[in-house]
This record gives C-alpha cells, sequence and structure tokens, in this order.
C-alpha cells in the first residue's frame, strides 16, 4: 500500500477554463516537472487521483495546475480549498530536503522513547508543528530551536527534549 504525504491545497479556481492555484509547502520554487497525478482526499482513508494536464509556477510556493476533466471555473471551485496529497516517491522526488516538509514519515524520538511517525508538519512564524498519533489521539509537538536535539537523515529520527508535562495532556 502506498504512503501519501500532504503537501498542501487548492487554494483557489484561476480563469474560467478550470486552473487551479495549488499552495504547496515543498520548500522551493517547482513546476512538478513530470508529476502525472495528485490525489485529494475523498473520505478519511481514501484518495482520489486527479491526472495533471498542464502546470505552470506561479511563485515560490504557489503554481497554476490544469487537471483532467476539470473545464470550467464551477468544477475548479469544488475542488477548493482541498489537500493535496503525493505517494511517497513522488514526494521525495519534489520535496526540498532542508524545507520542514521533508520530515514527514520521520520519527519523533523524546528521552529514548519513539513517541511515532510525523504525520503532518505545519510551519509558523517561530516554530513548527508536527502532527503524530500518540495511544491513539492526534498530538501537536512543537519544534523549535529548545525543543529540537539531533535531526538523523539517515535514520529518519527526529530527536526531541519535550517540555514536562507536554505530552500528558495527550493521555
Amino acid at each position: 500500500m502506498s504512503q501519501y504525504f500532504k503537501i498542501g491545497k487548492l487554494a483557489a479556481s484561476h480563469g474560467l477554463k478550470g486552473d487551479l492555484v495549488l499552495e504547496h509547502s515543498l520548500g522551493k520554487q517547482t513546476a512538478l516537472k513530470g508529476l502525472e497525478h495528485i490525489f485529494i482526499p475523498d473520505s478519511r482513508d481514501s484518495f482520489i487521483p486527479y491526472f495533471i494536464t498542464y502546470t505552470k509556477i506561479k511563485s515560490e510556493s504557489e503554481l497554476f495546475v490544469k487537471l483532467e476533466g476539470i473545464n470550467d471555473k464551477e468544477s475548479a471551485r469544488k475542488l477548493t480549498p482541498k489537500e493535496v496529497w503525493l505517494e511517497e516517491t513522488d514526494f521525495k522526488k519534489f520535496a526540498a530536503k532542508s524545507s520542514p516538509i521533508a520530515l514527514l514519515g520521520f520519527h519523533m524520538i523524546n528521552e529514548g522513547e519513539d513517541l511515532g511517525e510525523i504525520l503532518e508538519v505545519i510551519e509558523q512564524p517561530h516554530q513548527i508543528l508536527c502532527t503524530i498519533m500518540l495511544k491513539g489521539k492526534e498530538a501537536l509537538i512543537p519544534l523549535h530551536e529548545e525543543s529540537l536535539e539531533k535531526l538523523d537523515t539517515k535514520n529518519r529520527k527526529v530527536y526531541v527534549s519535550l517540555p514536562d508535562g507536554l505530552l500528558e495532556i495527550y493521555q
């Protein structure tokens, strides 16, 4: 089974022919050249592939995208503001290695304990929030210079030193 990574959202429709604006957090300007399809969630665990007709760079974190079968403004609007996901192999190809989103799939380690896999990365001005599943509950763990101890890219682990009491709020 494929693993999927959220890269952003379809922020707006553009023009009258069904073009969309994709806001992404891949950490670099890209036209997603060679990418055949993106995935948009239909329900909690179901992803629908949308085939890409063409893309065009708008800015460092946005691009225009035309999807097969989306030919008018009304069809495009129905897809906004839906999340956009890529399969793991495509994600690794297009995400900048130094961008925070590259932490997706890493395991978070606190004081020797594996807290779980990073499922989502939310960038904020002074910190990054990582979503993990902690004992069956979604937990938001902040990453900033005081809490980040070490990043092991080879073994895909993020070592943190979390403040006392932070994990208890999720129990």
